[in-house]
Parts: structure tokens; C-alpha cells; sequence
């Protein structure tokens, strides 16, 4: 995919997305508490039919979907990625039964999910988990026995709200990665127990604490053993459009800034007549568009079945939340003072934008599989 330019329906659909952000969306968004699960929001994005199409569509209409979401509404946007990421485990590796009790609550937004990797220890080095699965006959004797959880994990986004966890622990089969096997985790099961965290960023965050949690092989979610191949299908797919998140908040901070720029006056004029403010803004613009033209790449990429997909995420997840970041940061700067009040558009962007250059592998861990995926291709002598 060299070149990335919208139909007319697929114009047409972005705006209405973005209407319904602003319109429908944000007024919910705005009677939520911060840190908390938004239950009326998620609903709402159920019965518009907006969750369903998470599952329905590939990478690029869910990029498309994520960042008109994110132009009129974060709240909105993250709740509906939450849930994707969260339960996409579960529509990819999971059994019949699996998916039939719990992605019909997903999808109209009665079911709340969790991707649940993060630990105190592996955060970046997800390979590294340490939350213990350990056989135990006793757990489903019927079917062969299970496991029982112990350990803990953190910073796991709806946690500790969600309705069920999809679980990454190390079940011992190999060393590293080849010894993780991922579970679907009900959250009324015996052993599981959650904090808050109070963080920046204002989607709930939390802790969860496993105290010999009982799991059995109708818990799992793929094969033993085969846990990070389902966690890594899952980041494959949500990279680009974290990525596309991340542009949505540049483009509406871009925006606020043209708006701003061209009406303030200063010195005579108003700001967009200085060079200084006018080549900022251009540049802001620039680096906007090529972040969104990477991560459309990578989503057609992944459409497609290309084999160099993860290349490809990562760079759209490190260009377009590093961009994201820079752009809101000039946006506030050129406001000035008005950007900093509590409630503004930009101080609400400000604080969002930060925490998508950490989540779902940070900046330094994109750069790494680029290396990593860039020296593969290498042949030594």
C-alpha cells in the first residue's frame, strides 16, 4: 500500500463518526467519573452498533473507526478499543462456548473486557511474566485436571470493573515465551481480587491480585503453551490502530489550532500572520499526515496478510503517538494559558495523549522489533 486516500462513502461515514462522537458520545463521556467504567457510554456505542463492528471489520476500518472516535470523543474511543482488546482474544482463540457466552454482552456493551498482560515486573518484556499457573488435579478432575493462578498483574485497563480478563500466565511447557498460556478469567471467580489506580490518563486503570485462582482447560484460550502467540495477534492488529487514535487527537488538536491561530490577534494581526506561529502550524500538519499515512499502511498491510505486519504496526504505533505528542504539545503552546484550564480541549488532549507512547509497547519497544524485523531481512556473509 504506497498511497492511502479515502472513498466518498468512506468520507462520509468518518464524518458521521465524528458527529456522533461530538453529539451522542460526549455528553455520556461527561457524566462518567474518571477512572471508572463508563457503563451507560459502552452501551451506547452497543446500540449504535459500534462494537460490533470492532469484530466485523479488518485493520483499516477499525483504524477509520478509532480515530473519528477519537477526533469528537477519547472517552468513547477507549472504551470501544477496551473492549476490542480485551475480547478479540476470545474471537480468535476461543471455543464455541467461549465466545457464545460472552461476545454477544461485549457487543452491545453489557460485557465489559480486559487484556490483562502487564505485571509489576514484565511491563515491556511481556515474555517475562511471572504470574504462576501451576497444575492442579483437583481443578476439573472431569476433564484432566486444571491450574490455580497466583501472582499479580498491573496496570490492566477496566481492571478492576471488567466482567472477565483475558489472562496471560506461565504454564511452564518452555522457557520465555514458549511457556505462556492465556485463560479466560471470569471476574466472580474465587481468588480474584482488584485495586484502582489513580493514573493520569482518565480510563479506568487497575491492579489484580490472584490468590490460587482456579482455571480449567475450558478456560483456555488456544492451545498450553501457545498463550503470547494469541496476545501478539491481538497487539499485531491493535497497534495500527492505537496509532490511529493517536492521529485523531493530533487532527483535533491541529484543528483547534488553525481555529485559534487565525482569529487571536496579536501584534497587530493575528497569530497565523507570524512566521514563527505559521511554519509551527505547518509543521504540525506535516507530521500529522505522514503519521496517518504510515498507520493506513500498516492496516492494509495487515488486510492483506502481508508477512512483514509487525514491521509495520510498530513503526505506525511509535510515528503516529510520538507525532500525537508533539502536536498537542505545540497546540497548547500556541494557545497559551487558556490551553492549561481544566476542561479545555487541549488540557483533556494534553493528558490523554501521553499514556498511548507506553501502553501496548512502548516507543523504545517499537524501535526494537523495527530493528529486530529490519536485520531479519539481513544476509551476513
Amino acid at each position: 500500500m504506497t498511497g492511502f486516500a479515502l472513498g466518498v462513502d468512506q468520507e462520509e461515514w468518518c464524518g458521521q463518526l465524528r458527529a456522533l462522537a461530538a453529539e451522542r458520545l460526549r455528553p455520556l463521556a461527561e457524566k462518567g467519573e474518571p477512572g471508572r467504567v463508563n457503563r451507560p457510554l459502552l452501551a451506547a456505542l452497543g446500540e449504535l452498533g459500534l462494537l460490533e463492528r470492532v469484530f466485523a471489520s479488518g485493520a483499516l476500518e477499525l483504524c477509520l473507526l478509532r480515530e473519528s472516535l477519537a477526533y469528537g470523543c477519547t472517552e468513547a474511543e477507549t472504551a470501544l478499543a477496551l473492549q476490542g482488546l480485551g475480547a478479540y482474544p476470545v474471537l480468535r482463540a476461543g471455543s464455541e462456548e467461549q465466545r457464545e457466552r460472552w461476545l454477544p454482552g461485549v457487543r452491545a456493551g453489557r460485557a465489559v473486557a480486559a487484556f490483562a498482560l502487564s505485571e509489576p515486573g514484565a511491563g515491556s518484556d511481556a515474555a517475562a511474566l511471572a504470574l504462576a499457573a501451576t497444575a492442579d488435579p483437583a481443578v476439573a478432575p472431569a476433564a484432566g485436571g486444571g491450574w490455580r493462578l497466583s501472582g499479580e498483574k498491573c496496570w490492566i485497563s477496566n481492571a478492576p470493573e471488567a466482567d472477565f480478563y483475558t489472562v496471560f500466565a506461565r504454564t511452564g511447557e518452555g522457557p520465555g515465551a514458549k511457556g505462556v498460556s492465556a485463560f479466560l478469567v471470569p471476574a466472580d471467580r474465587p481468588g480474584l481480587s482488584g485495586a484502582a489506580l489513580d493514573m493520569l490518563s482518565p480510563h479506568p486503570i487497575g491492579s489484580l491480585t490472584f490468590d490460587g485462582v482456579p482455571v480449567g482447560p475450558r478456560d483456555l484460550l488456544g492451545e498450553p503453551g501457545r498463550g503470547f502467540r494469541v496476545a501478539m495477534d491481538t497487539l499485531n492488529l491493535f497497534r495500527p490502530s492505537v496509532g490511529a487514535f493517536a492521529v485523531g487527537m493530533a487532527r483535533a488538536a491541529l484543528d483547534a489550532t488553525l481555529a485559534y491561530t487565525a482569529d487571536r490577534t496579536a501584534f497587530g494581526g493575528t497569530l497565523s500572520d507570524l512566521q514563527a506561529v505559521a511554519h509551527r502550524v505547518a509543521e504540525m500538519a506535516t507530521r500529522t499526515e505522514a503519521a496517518r499515512l504510515l498507520v493506513y499502511a500498516a492496516a492494509g498491510a495487515y488486510d492483506r496478510g502481508a508477512g512483514d505486519v509487525p514491521r509495520r504496526a510498530a513503526m505506525a504505533k511509535l510515528l503516529a503517538t510520538e507525532t500525537a505528542q508533539y502536536v498537542v504539545d505545540h497546540a497548547v503552546q500556541l494557545h497559551g494559558a487558556v490551553a492549561l484550564r481544566r476542561g479545555h480541549l487541549l488540557e483533556h488532549l494534553y493528558r490523554e495523549v501521553r499514556a498511548p507512547r507506553i501502553y501496548e509497547g512502548a516507543s523504545e519497544v517499537q524501535r526494537t522489533i523495527i530493528a529486530k524485523e529490519l536485520y531479519a531481512g539481513v544476509v551476513t556473509r
